[in-house]
């Protein structure tokens, strides 16, 4: 790194500011009461080309001049924006042999992180200096989404009127371009579109006071994503309503509907969800991307001992499986998992879902409309007249449709539910309150697994940490009480404090691969618990008695809890990222 002096003397060596002044600013420097580089270039002794130009000899580095080159989407691409953001720097220019990257500071993190990713696609890397102000303008290259709804709102600020033009259905998908063909519909297709590419379940369209605010929901996490002027809100709700064909002019009451799009070659449904808020509406889009697929069960991250319980329950042929957790805890995600393993075609499925999410070839699945009368408990009559095996109900919210699937389950069918409990011995005491005789759900509940979704650290980023002796502590006595055989099942050794102090632990840290978040995906920590001989004793005849001591004793049983310590321990996640899911006492 050059001194403040070194420069100065090159540009008095350059004649680019005279000898009297260069001891004048020598004088200014010496006494502290100037920064020489925002001294220059306020006072406009040199410009910021000329001067970077300057710097770029003292670095013993090439200068670029980027203002006046013309830089493809593939070279800028090189660099994520994030990376370009942090470090300052631009690709621009790359070819299959070299990639030319221009940096505002003689950065050595900068160049290491650049040489990381060229090495990774055997390119070459020159580097070349170039002044903020250049990278500036280059940089704006990389808000597509700010520059995209930038560029719409300029063009509507000129039109007379808010013209929506109405998509006629002509298809089963709309494809992208069609909803490209005026301002407001530019907008929402680049909300849209920016929001599939950034991996967000949920985009939220919020009126406030004086702006609209655009959140994507990414990983579980609800992020800021983009302001709109209020004066627009109003017109980029209605453009989403024509889209789900719903009633424009109709603004008092909450509406819902569906918009099927194709973007780059994907087919993607979007539950739409309007709510009135005073004079407006909120707006909410939930995405269902069908190209994902099915996960695969293994994928779901369920540890050893529930996943065994899990894979050997649902070969049953009658009773009931119950996933329970609250709203956004991935049963419905784990209950296609499941029908996927048993879809066979030797077996007649049947699905009452609200709504359908995913599409499954082989699989009878019909969406219930209470509106018209068509709702879980109607659906499920129907159902047993139609010889089903399996039946796979979105959600048991009644007693009637309670009764329903108890009395399925005791008729030679495998039924799957959820219910909204916090734990897995909640949903026993649950049915038990919607008036369920303890001996019919003794007899007829095999299993219930409760879940939760964590998110996993950013393999590319995350960073060793050390943990409080006292958070050790209390881990130590949580996973002290799980019991051999599953301990050993995963292959851990923790049966004291100083055998919890030799694992590694991580933190996020955040890196343009997550969106500097530290984390990327999610996984599925759970409990389960198997209705066997000693609890339906229980539930029969001691319903006090059934609580988690019981458990233990009559069965392998790991708790939500320990299953999220065991993610840490695996350097799967954060210690902080369990707290945040479920509650571990005096931690």
């Amino acid at each position: 790194m050059y001194k403040p002096e070194e420069l100065l003397a090159l540009l008095e060596k350059k004649n680019i500011i005279t000898p009297a002044k260069a001891v004048e600013i020598k004088t200014a420097l010496d006494k502290k009461e100037l920064v020489l580089e925002p001294f220059l270039l306020k006072n406009k002794i040199v410009d910021s080309e000329r001067l970077t130009e300057v710097k770029a000899e003292l670095h013993h580095l090439l200068y670029q001049n980027l203002q006046t080159e013309t830089i493809k989407d593939d070279a800028l691409n090189f660099l994520s924006r994030d990376i370009a953001h942090n470090y300052s720097v631009i690709c621009f220019f790359k070819d299959s042999i070299v990639a030319k990257i221009g940096l505002v500071h003689y950065d050595l993190k900068a160049m290491e992180a650049v040489s990381f990713l060229a090495k990774g696609q055997n390119l070459k890397v020159e580097y070349y200096l170039i002044s903020d102000k250049s990278f500036q303008e280059v940089f704006r290259k990389y808000d597509k989404l700010e520059e995209e709804v930038s560029s719409a709102l300029e063009v509507k600020a000129k039109e007379k009127g808010d013209e929506l033009v109405a998509i006629e259905d002509k298809s089963e998908a709309l494809k992208e371009e069609d909803v490209n063909s005026a301002p407001v519909a530019k907008i929402v297709s680049v909300i849209i579109r920016h929001a599939v590419e950034s991996r967000a379940s949920d985009i939220h369209i919020e009126p406030f006071s004086n702006e609209s605010r655009v959140r994507y929901r990414i990983d579980g996490i609800l992020h800021n994503s983009l302001i709109l002027p209020k004066s627009i809100h109003n017109s980029v709700v209605a453009r989403i309503k024509v889209l789900a064909k719903l009633k424009l002019d109709e603004t008092r009451i909450p509406q819902d509907g569906h918009i099927r799009l194709i973007i780059d070659a994907r087919e993607i449904d979007f539950r739409i969800s309007t709510l009135p808020l005073g004079a407006t509406e909120k707006v909410e889009l939930r995405i269902l991307d069908q190209a994902k697929g099915l996960t695969n069960i293994e994928e779901l991250g369920f540890n050893k001992q529930v996943y065994n319980t899990i894979k050997e329950n649902i070969k049953r042929t009658s009773g009931i499986i119950l996933l329970t957790g609250p709203t956004g805890s991935g049963k419905t995600t784990s209950l296609y998992s499941i029908l996927n393993v048993l879809n066979k075609e030797t077996v007649n499925i049947s699905t009452l879902e609200d709504p359908i999410e995913y599409q499954i070839k082989g699989v009878n699945q019909s969406q219930v409309r209470p509106e018209l009368g068509f709702d879980f408990a109607t659906g499920l009559r129907s159902f047993l007249r139609q010889d089903p095996n399996i039946i796979m109900v979105g959600e048991v919210r009644d007693e009637e449709t309670a009764e329903l699937a108890i009395h399925a389950g005791l008729t030679g069918h495998l039924v799957l539910s959820t219910l909204h409990t916090n734990d897995a011995l909640g949903a026993v005491f649950r049915l038990l309150d919607m008036k369920i005789e303890p001996f019919l759900l003794a007899s007829t509940l095999r299993l219930v697994v409760a879940q939760r979704l964590l998110r996993r650290l950013c393999p590319y980023c995350k960073k060793e940490t050390k943990l409080p002796e006292k958070v050790l502590s209390e881990m130590t006595a949580v996973m002290a009480q799980l019991p051999i055989e599953v301990v050993q099942a995963e292959n851990l050794s923790i049966k004291n404090f100083e055998d919890i102090k030799t694992f590694k632990f991580y933190e996020p840290v955040g890196c343009a691969r997550c969106s500097n978040t530290g984390y990327l995906e999610r996984l599925a920590i759970a409990e389960a618990v198997v209705i066997n001989d000693e609890i339906k004793e229980l539930i029969i005849n001691r319903r006090n008695e059934l609580n988690i001591t019981a458990l233990k004793h009559s069965q392998l049983f790991v708790s939500l809890k320990q299953d999220g310590i065991f993610k840490v321990l695996a350097g799967i996640t954060s210690i902080d990222e369990v707290l945040r899911v479920v509650e571990i006492e005096n931690l």
